[in-house]
């Protein structure tokens, strides 16, 4: 005896992570690979990567040859489909595919990831330690460059795929790093001149404004001429000089706070200019060190299973365990 055919259920806006086996599906995706291909018979078809904040999933436009295609990586497109599994795994084929348009309601915290902070609460405190600083001239050349780099500071990933690279990563970072180095500071006063750290640490990664291109949803896509020809280090240096020059603050003060930017990823063969020569210096490096390595951690082993062992992580060459 034939048995009945599964009968497919509409899904609206399901993420991705949550989208079933014969069911059908139609909502807001980003998409993040498309390119135009042709059949073995001669026919255009669409081979795009579709995905949100939990995962992406392979999909397929068959008899398609646009207008939505290579160029639109990177948008929110609005799509209608069936998944299947191919291959052992899921797989959409497309009915129906446009760009999003004004208007068109969804949330981009779905398609996205972003940091788990209060972006305007974390600019504000980054705000209440400069404005804290007992130096002012290092005070002033944070709140100059924060003028200038505000609004991309707070919003832009952290970095392209290694750490943060969600929304608002550089603004979590920064501001993690920023309250350990407060600590820190405190308790190797002897030592440690505060505020230079403290600028030295909030400033150290800002010219990553510069040095990423990002999509129309804000994520790196790729580092602009002038990034890979400098890298944020040496531009970050520059901006701080310039910044010095402009507010007539004292040579020594600018070449310190230069080269803790220079110096911040510790030795040359990770990307340092130079290697850190005062304890600010050497403690802005460890600070950094301590929150990439930690967010690493935390992305990874929140998809390993307790008791198990990731697979090898690139970032830092080896496994990492998630114990119970």
């Amino acid at each position: 005896m034939r048995r009945p055919a599964a009968r497919s259920y509409m899904e609206y806006n399901k993420l991705i992570a949550e989208l079933e086996i014969g069911s059908e599906a139609e909502g807001f995706y980003l998409l993040k690979s498309a390119s135009a291909r042709t059949t073995n018979s001669g026919k255009p078809f669409l081979s795009a990567i579709l995905s949100d904040r939990t995962g992406s999933i392979e999909a397929k436009v068959w008899d398609y040859g646009g207008p939505v295609g290579a160029k639109d990586e990177g948008s929110v497109v609005k799509v209608r489909g069936s998944i299947s599994e191919f291959r052992g795994a899921p797989q959409m084929t497309l009915s129906r595919i446009r760009l999003a348009q004004e208007g068109d309601q969804y949330n981009l915290g779905d398609l996205v990831p972003m940091a788990p902070i209060d972006r305007d609460g974390a600019y504000q405190e980054l705000l209440a330690v400069v404005d804290g600083m007992e130096d002012p001239d290092y005070a002033a050349i944070c709140r100059r460059l924060l003028e200038k780099y505000g609004a991309r500071f707070s919003t832009i990933p952290g970095g392209k795929s290694v750490h943060h690279s969600f929304l608002n990563g550089l603004l979590m970072h920064t501001l993690y790093m920023v309250q350990t180095a407060g600590y820190l500071a405190e308790l190797y006063a002897e030592v440690v001149d505060r505020d230079l750290l403290l600028a030295g640490t909030l400033l150290h990664d800002i010219a990553k404004c510069d040095e990423f291109v990002t999509s129309p949803l804000g994520l790196v896509t790729e580092y602009s001429v002038k990034g890979q020809l400098l890298g944020h280090l040496v531009m970050g240096a520059q901006e701080a000089a310039a910044a010095a020059r402009e507010l007539g603050v004292p040579e020594e003060k600018s070449v310190l706070l230069q080269h803790l930017l220079l110096s911040h990823h510790g030795e040359p063969e990770f990307g340092a200019a130079v290697r850190p020569m005062c304890a600010e210096s050497e403690l802005l490096s460890l600070i950094d060190l301590i929150d990439s390595r930690m967010e690493i951690y935390a992305e990874t082993l929140c998809e390993v299973p307790a008791g198990t062992f990731s697979k090898r992580v690139f970032a830092l060459d080896k496994r990492l365990f998630r114990h119970r």
